[in-house]
């Protein structure tokens, strides 16, 4: 896993050649995340994969 911390101003991550991750707002408890990526890419929140790995 990789932590890092992020300046509000420089706020991208870049994973490969076509996904980016952007902090978007940080209030209290709570982040705001914009995901760019390719259509063909799922992107889940953990509690829905969770909740599919229940159900199976």
């Amino acid at each position: 896993m990789l932590s890092i911390t992020r300046d509000l101003r420089k706020n991208t991550v870049v994973i490969g050649d076509d996904i980016k991750v952007r902090v978007v707002s940080i209030s209290g408890g709570q982040v705001k995340l914009a995901i760019e990526a390719p259509k063909e890419c799922k992107i889940l929140r953990s509690e829905l994969i969770e909740k599919q790995e229940e159900s199976a």
